[in-house]
């Protein structure tokens, strides 16, 4: 879907911006010579967990996610802060200091940033990132016979909604907590190494809406194994018991038509594809040639890829089994 302002510009105009409004991606890449690319991007949203330094830190992994979605290496970050003024003093450091820690993890620096008063929390950063122009992930890379990997269970929507409703089983809430604090960074090494030339991470639009945008912009049909998509302890539960978000639903009314599920499937799991996620992983694409390389240095560093479908020729379309 192409951004309501592409056509106030024309990328003819602009030839190093190798990524913009013209067909969206995770984040803008504009080239500064033959051999980098600055990579941007920013996300901010309210707290999801009651612990600051936690809520601070899954922040920063969010925001910094989409840098590794694009290929690159996370280098400075400008906190993006809203706290209301009776906020405690320590509250609003143990925020930053969540943040700074992830970013310091994933080798790069905070710089500075901006804060203004609001009544609700909200945090976030804004991300530069380098890569080379040559090697960037790209949401329109898909290829018929490219293989799917996702690196990080699905469920932190339903799993969130149900600890707000005091529904969640004890360790649930860790277990998603442990998936969003886990960079993406690692993820993005053993992709590059493998050659992988289309990705995006998994976030608002939860599995079936991101996916739809790889197929979409790539001009192909894809087909997803229900049964290999890996889940949070406690996801499938909180789906069968009917705990959903609002987000879920607007992502499956969104690509409608676009996804067919096969019949006798169970409700959960089609509705978990839709399950908007925070800090989720990546989704990648890679050659069949290159799959069993992927999947071995995966191994070898004890990093789970889960293989969850295939791409194939045909009409862009997501076909769920």
């Amino acid at each position: 879907m192409l951004s309501p302002l592409a056509g106030l510009w024309d990328p003819a105009n602009q030839p190093d911006l190798l990524v913009g409004l013209g067909v969206a991606d995770d984040a803008a890449v504009y080239r500064i010579n033959a051999k980098t690319a600055v990579v941007a991007t920013l996300d901010f949203f309210a707290p999801l967990v009651d612990d600051p330094w936690t809520y601070g830190a899954i922040a920063a992994a969010n925001a910094m996610s989409d840098v590794y979605a694009m290929g690159g290496e996370v280098a400075l970050a400008l906190n993006i802060a809203a706290f209301p003024q009776g906020l405690p003093p320590s509250t609003q450091t143990e925020i930053l200091r969540g943040a700074a820690a992830k970013v310091a993890e994933a080798g790069a620096v905070i710089a500075g940033g901006h804060t203004i008063w609001d009544e609700e929390p909200k945090f976030g950063l804004s991300v530069l990132g380098l890569v080379h122009p040559r090697r960037i992930f790209r949401k329109d890379g898909l290829r018929p016979g490219d293989v799917l990997y996702l690196s990080k269970p699905l469920g932190t929507g339903v799993v969130l909604s149900a600890v707000k409703s005091r529904r969640a089983e004890p360790g649930w809430l860790e277990a998603a907590i442990e998936s969003m604090l886990r960079l993406n960074r690692h993820s993005a090494h053993i992709a590059r190494a493998a050659g992988v030339r289309a990705a995006t991470d998994i976030t608002g639009f939860g599995l079936g809406g991101h996916l739809w945008e790889m197929a979409e912009r790539s001009g192909v049909a894809v087909d997803v194994d229900l049964a290999a998509v890996p889940l949070l302890p406690g996801a499938r539960e909180c789906a069968a018991a009917g705990i959903m978000t609002g987000g879920a639903g607007r992502n499956r009314e969104w690509v409608g038509a676009n996804a067919t599920f096969a019949a006798g499937r169970p409700g959960e799991l089609r509705d978990l594809v839709f399950d908007p996620q925070t800090s989720g992983g990546l989704l990648i694409a890679v050659s069949p040639r290159k799959a069993a390389a992927l999947e071995a240095a995966a191994a070898a560093s004890h990093h789970p890829f889960w293989r969850i479908g295939r791409a194939r020729a045909g009409e862009a379309h997501l076909n769920l089994r």
